[in-house]
């Protein structure tokens, strides 16, 4: 009979003994070594540890012969997962169900590594609980891949609420916190203000100093509109080509007026040449401003509409100017 390694108690454990009787211990023992699995048995009346494989000192650093009772593997999983895993375990085994379970199990030096155990339930000739079998790997590689992906999906997720170009917060950012803000302050009775910009002859610009400036003039632009917006809840867009969007919470009509004069200084300030605008030598742009404490006949969609419409009123007024609504 093939001796596996002395259980904690000094007893001897065999292949045959943790295989059964329906596996050849040579091609479990073949099984073990391919797997890197370690192999352990708890026995059900005792919960001690019939077995664990000496392997379990170079993955986890814990002696095995340290391997005396469920106590001490409870105590070796991270406090984070101690209590899930635990709970959740007992309940199975007790049910007689096969499952298996992902924690840090603890090192002595503090450390953890990310283990998955699985556990088959022997049953004794009277159907209850005679003994569990497990096999314990480690998934370290596994998780930190994982937690690679889930990295990647959170800035793909960024990505999907900024702008490719002004490194600002896209349309569809800007549609979501309007939903949300508008609700906000139909629920307080706070006002909310909404001020929209669009650079005027920006096309004309395009065509005398070419797209790469134009990207470049829209880079700054926004740099500009966001320095400005500095609560946490504002939020500066770009609402599409070349036109610019700021939602301002629990703003009233005479501040949105004031962060639209601050846009127009802004904008000055940056001295971006302009040749071919008939509004003057530099970038300038038109601005609509609104501001709505939101009732149960208003929308989100239409309190936009409201501000559009002021901002083509600015433009149909000659552009480089304010045209702001109530």
């Amino acid at each position: 009979m093939a001796s596996i390694g002395a259980m904690p108690d000094g007893k001897r454990m065999s292949f045959d003994a943790m295989a059964g009787p329906d596996l050849d211990p040579a091609v479990y023992k073949t099984l073990l070594k391919s797997t890197k699995a370690i192999p352990w048995k708890i026995d059900w009346a005792t919960m001690r540890f019939a077995y664990i494989g000496p392997q379990i000192e170079a993955l986890l650093g814990w002696k095995q012969d340290s391997w005396i009772s469920v106590e001490d593997w409870a105590t070796r999983i991270h406090p984070d997962d101690r209590d899930y895993v635990v709970n959740f375990c007992v309940a199975q085994s007790q049910a007689g169900v096969d499952h298996e379970a992902d924690y840090r199990a603890l090192t002595p030096d503090g450390g953890y590594v990310w283990i998955r155990d699985v556990v088959h339930v022997e049953r004794n000739a009277d159907g209850g609980v005679d003994s569990l079998i497990g096999f314990m790997f480690d998934i370290s590689e596994r998780k930190k891949t994982e937690q690679e992906l889930l990295q990647l999906q959170r800035d793909l997720e960024a990505m999907s609420f900024e702008d490719g170009l002004t490194r600002i917060a896209n349309r569809r950012m800007f549609d979501n916190h309007l939903e949300s803000e508008f609700g906000s302050a139909a629920k307080s009775g706070q006002p909310l203000s909404m001020i929209m910009l669009d650079i005027d002859h920006f096309k004309q610009f395009n065509d005398r100093y070419g797209h790469l400036q134009g990207d470049d003039c829209l880079r700054r632009v926004a740099a500009g509109l966001k320095s400005l917006a500095t609560r946490p809840r504002d939020i500066v867009a770009r609402y599409g080509g070349e036109e610019f969007v700021l939602l301002l919470p629990d703003t009233d009509a005479a501040a949105a007026l004031d962060y639209a004069r601050r846009c127009v200084a802004e904008l000055a300030e940056l001295q971006i040449p302009h040749e071919s605008s008939s509004c003057g030598e530099f970038i300038t742009a038109s601005l609509g401003v609104g501001t709505v404490v939101p009732s149960e006949d208003m929308s989100a969609v239409g309190f936009t509409e409201q501000v559009d419409q002021m901002l083509y009123a600015a433009k149909r007024g000659g552009r480089n100017r304010i045209e702001a609504g109530s």
